[in-house]
């Protein structure tokens, strides 16, 4: 398979949406199979536009690891949920005293290179950025998204929560944080990001990319200012935000939505041709501003 970058708008939209569904569980890779061929072009099969659609993390290298700016390296946290010890990637800024942190929660597959990248942006950015891996418990992530996600998908959804809790906590208190922590995600991050909002009055902000809302009754729970990111084409996620609107201005919370029309589920994964390379840069840009404004 070349490694040619391939845009979003070179397969048709049902083929986009198929994709989506496969991702996220809905259906299996015979089914995604089965649904695209009605739509091979060009020469390019099923079995072909499902490779091309797939992360190629080559791509995922916008802050290397070696960068002088950051401090990368590897941290454990303690579980509580009889895990032990919970392992994440951590990147700190190089120099100076204690810094406001920033939490970055994975999509459904464990904490792939295009999540540490995003860790890697934060810290160059001088926040302590730190991205957990809910697959510990089973090994961490396998080196490929297939097996991940279906890692991912034997783990208890609210064991899962409750690592994340103590991961926000972990850099509430560490040495090299402020303790002032927001929390940004993608996808089952998004949701999982609206989620610690809900539970942790502390949380200094909350930036959900593209994520699942919470009930309308948690939502007078949440304290932290909000920023929401939505593709518009993702008409999965983007058809509860009516309702979570309503919630978040029924209880006088804080927040802004941007919609950004044209956008796909996961544009700001610049791994896979659904990445949307304005929008995320406009998205990158919006948190890093909201995030200087809420934690600093």
């Amino acid at each position: 398979m070349s490694d040619e970058r391939m845009q979003a708008n070179d397969f048709p939209p049902e083929v986009l949406g198929l994709f989506d569904r496969y991702v996220h569980g809905m259906i299996d890779r015979r089914a995604f199979l089965e649904g695209a061929a009605k739509f091979a072009f060009a020469g390019m099969t099923a079995v072909g536009m499902l490779e091309a659609l797939k992360p190629r993390y080559s791509w995922a290298r916008q802050v290397d690891p070696s960068d002088p700016r950051i401090q990368a390296r590897y941290e454990e946290y303690e579980s509580p949920n009889g895990h032990g010890t919970m392992r994440g990637y951590m990147a700190s800024p190089a120099e100076g005293p204690p810094k406001a942190a920033v939490l970055v929660i994975h999509e459904n597959r464990g904490l792939n290179p295009y999540v540490e990248d995003v860790v890697r942006r934060f810290g160059a950015a001088d926040f302590l950025a730190f991205g957990p891996d809910a697959l510990t418990p089973l090994g961490g992530y396998p080196g490929n998204d297939d097996e991940g996600r279906q890692m991912q998908s034997q783990l208890d959804r609210a064991k899962i929560t409750e690592d994340f809790v103590a991961a926000a906590e972990f850099l509430m208190s560490h040495e090299e944080s402020t303790g002032r922590v927001g929390a940004v995600g993608f996808c089952f991050g998004g949701g999982m990001v609206a989620t610690l909002a809900v539970r942790l009055p502390g949380l200094g902000a909350g930036v959900p990319f593209y994520g699942r809302q919470p009930a309308a009754e948690d939502v007078p729970a949440i304290q932290a200012p909000l920023l929401i990111h939505y593709g518009g084409l993702d008409e999965r996620v983007n058809a509860g935000w009516p309702a979570f609107e309503e919630a978040l201005k029924a209880n006088g919370k804080t927040y802004t939505m941007h919609m950004y029309d044209g956008s796909n589920h996961g544009f700001h994964n610049d791994t896979t041709p659904r990445y949307d390379e304005a929008a995320a840069t406009l998205a990158q840009e919006r948190t890093m501003a909201f995030f200087n404004q809420h934690l600093r």
